[in-house]
C-alpha cells in the first residue's frame, strides 16, 4: 500500500513570472491562489482532497542569467503532465496552436485508450497533456 496519498504540489523554477502565470492560467485555466504580493505564485490545478488542492508553484529563478527556454538535456524536470476531461483535449490543443506554442503528439507507453500531446513552457520545462479517448 502508497503511503502517499496524493500529489499536492511541483515547484518550478520561472525567470519570466507573467510568461508563466500565462502559460499556466490563461493555457490551461489553473487558477491563482497566493496573496499578490508573495513572490512565489501558487496554482490551483484541481481541488485534491482534504483540504489539500493539486498546486503547481512558480518561483523565480535566482539565476537572472541562466539561459532558456532550456535545453531539454540541461533540465532538471524531464516533464509532468495534467490529466483532463476528453472533453478539453482538443480545445486544449487548439488553443495552444492559435498562440504560437509547438504541440507534440505522443503515445503513453503504459496507459491503454488515452490522448496525449506535449507543449513547452516558457522556461522551456515539457508539459504533456494526457485525457481519455474519445
Amino acid at each position: 500500500m502508497s503511503r502517499v496519498a496524493g500529489l499536492a504540489e511541483i515547484v518550478l523554477w520561472v525567470h519570466d513570472m507573467d510568461a508563466a502565470l500565462r502559460f499556466y492560467c490563461d493555457g490551461f485555466g489553473l487558477e491563482l491562489i497566493s496573496p499578490a504580493e508573495l513572490p512565489n505564485k501558487f496554482l490551483r490545478a484541481a481541488h485534491g482532497a482534504s483540504g489539500v488542492p493539486e498546486m503547481i508553484v512558480l518561483v523565480p529563478h535566482p539565476d537572472r542569467a541562466f539561459e532558456f527556454p532550456r535545453e531539454k538535456a540541461k533540465r532538471v524536470l524531464h516533464h509532468m503532465a495534467f490529466r483532463v476531461h476528453a472533453e478539453m483535449y482538443d480545445e486544449l490543443q487548439l488553443h495552444f496552436m492559435a498562440e504560437g506554442i509547438e504541440v507534440r503528439s505522443g503515445a503513453h507507453p503504459v496507459l491503454k485508450g488515452v490522448r496525449t500531446f506535449y507543449v513547452d513552457d516558457p522556461d522551456g520545462n515539457e508539459v504533456e497533456v494526457i485525457a481519455p479517448a474519445q
